[in-house]
């Protein structure tokens, strides 16, 4: 909130030339970005293929078509799309309903047609809806969950699979239960590589690659995977007691020509269409999968260094194009990732082709490296995705949502908690709840005037923001910085404003930071500045 600010509090942005990292001038980040993300990526598609009683490779395949063409079809340069464990109930009930995995695969198709038409109806703008809070709740939710379901997997206890999500089991048993479980049946040698894999790990982020520069060329997830396959060797050969079994490896199916893997591939029953219940399969898949990747690219853009803000209408088209394909070449459904989408942030990637990579990765892992991924230890890989749990929840984050009030911390915290005992939508709609019933307390008017009078004259625009801005207002006023053009001198003026949302004072923040990038001198009169994620 913001009341009675002087007026003689002007922040000026600098307008140092600065440049967004073009597709192709960051190979250097993009590449090592993109092979951490195929190490995370692969046990996940192999495990939601498991979860949801479809074909091993339909995971894969649905993986490879979210890196290879949905990367660039899509509008984000840092979103990953794959198959998605928010899914994985759906898939399985819908398998159920249509009898067979191939109708199932007819549903996806028609989901895919069904995103595309929601991307043409713009539907994509309610992803501009959701609060900060919310947004941020769920990433730190993502990171709490990645580490409690990783920590059975760290101490090589996999009796579920790689991306499960969710608290409540078949069997009865929840989360903290199987931590318990997992605790009372540790397995030594795969824990050793777990401790080896996360020692290692931190060692190689925090201290290596700081220290010596020929580290910060090669993934510390990398360097992981290999010692851990090192490790397990050493095992075999001189303490076969701790050797890491096959049900604790990665297990990639093995495939020893192109016409192995087209005998693999599903295709879809299109005798299916006639079926009521293909078309009501359908759209569950296109309406929670549209949701899911509205969450996920909203919260990428939000730890995007860059600020990049993501065009949803054209990433539900994007999506609904990949679901086609992965329905027609036998995949599962997809959406953005945001585990994925993370891991790619936090590894240094900085435009798509990190994304395309990962995507390539798959492909060629699945035609010629199985025999070599499958020696991995999945207690290694945990150990990765335990690290970016931590990033995503990191206790900052807390602390911050705590130092903004209970009208940002409650919808935060709510939404932390419903995730962890709910599921990821269920969640966030019980978090944005809470943010609508502080919101409306606030005045629903005009967020702002713009006036391009001065500019004939060579003076500013100016954007003069109105009394009252919710964050309901914030899609408008996105929009009107996004229109803003370039080089271009800009005022953003809250004199007039009593209340200013912080979704807004974000937005307008992240605006700032960007304007430079687009030779905008910006100028922002009585608007505090707000801290943002990724700074």
């Amino acid at each position: 909130m913001m009341k009675n600010v002087p007026a003689s509090k002007t922040v000026a942005a600098p307008v140092a030339p600065s440049r967004l990292p073009s597709t192709f001038s960051s190979l250097g980040q993009d590449l090592p970005a993109g092979l951490v993300v195929f190490l995370v990526a692969l046990p996940l598609c192999l495990g939601i293929s498991l979860a949801s009683g479809a074909p091993l490779l339909s995971g894969v395949i649905a993986g490879i078509v979210g890196g290879v063409v949905v990367s660039w079809l899509s509008g984000s340069s840092l979103s990953v799309s794959g198959p998605a464990a928010g899914l994985t109930a759906i898939i399985v009930a819908g398998i159920a309903t249509l009898g067979s995995f191939e109708a199932m695969l007819t549903a996806t198709v028609m989901a895919g047609f069904l995103q595309i038409g929601l991307g043409l109806a713009r539907a994509g703008i309610i992803g501009l809806y959701f609060p900060t809070s919310v947004i941020r709740g769920m990433l730190a939710a993502i990171g709490l969950i990645l580490i409690l379901k990783q920590i059975p997997h760290f101490l090589g206890v996999d009796s579920d699979y790689f991306e499960d999500l969710t608290f409540t089991q078949i069997d009865g048993s929840n989360t903290f239960s199987q931590i318990s479980n997992a605790i009372q049946n540790i397995q030594p040698g795969p824990a050793m590589v777990g401790v080896m894999a996360l020692s290692l790990l931190l060692f190689w982020d925090k201290v290596l690659s700081k220290r010596v520069k020929a580290a910060q060329m090669v993934p510390g997830a990398l360097i992981v995977v290999v010692a851990a396959i090192l490790l397990n060797e050493v095992f075999q050969g001189l303490a076969p007691g701790l050797a890491v079994g096959t049900t604790h490896l990665v297990s990639l199916p093995h495939i020893n020509s192109l016409q192995d893997a087209a005998s693999l591939i599903t295709t879809p029953d299109w005798t299916a269409f006639s079926r009521p219940e293909t078309y009501t399969v359908a759209f569950t898949i296109a309406i929670v999968a549209s949701l899911e990747t509205l969450l996920s690219v909203e919260a990428v853009d939000k730890l995007d260094p860059h600020k990049r803000s993501t065009p949803t209408n054209r990433e539900m088209m994007a999506q609904g194009a990949g679901n086609m394909l992965s329905g027609l070449l036998g995949g599962l459904p997809m959406t953005a990732v945001i585990v994925r989408s993370s891991a790619n942030i936090n590894a240094g990637g900085q435009t798509r082709m990190s994304a395309f990579f990962h995507g390539i990765l798959l492909l060629v892992s699945l035609l010629f490296l199985a025999p070599l991924l499958n020696r991995i230890p999945l207690s290694a890989l945990a150990a990765i995705l335990l690290v970016i749990g931590y990033k995503l929840t990191n206790p900052d984050l807390y602390r911050t949502q705590w130092k903004l009030g209970w009208q940002q911390f409650l919808p935060f915290i709510i939404t932390i908690v419903a995730i962890l005992f709910t599921d990821l939508l269920r969640g966030v709609v019980m978090g944005l709840v809470v943010g609508i019933f502080y919101i409306l307390k606030a005045n629903y008017d005009s967020a702002y005037f713009r006036s391009d009078l001065g500019q004939a004259s060579g003076g500013p625009i100016v954007l003069r923001l109105s009394e009252q801005v919710s964050f309901l207002n914030k899609a408008s006023i996105m929009r009107a910085l996004e229109d803003l053009p370039h080089n271009t001198h800009v005022v953003i003026d809250g004199s007039d404003s009593v209340y200013i949302d912080y979704d807004v004072l974000e937005a307008i923040e992240n605006f700032r930071r960007g304007a430079p990038e687009r030779g905008i001198e910006l100028e922002v009169r009585n608007i505090p500045r707000v801290e943002v994620m990724g700074h």
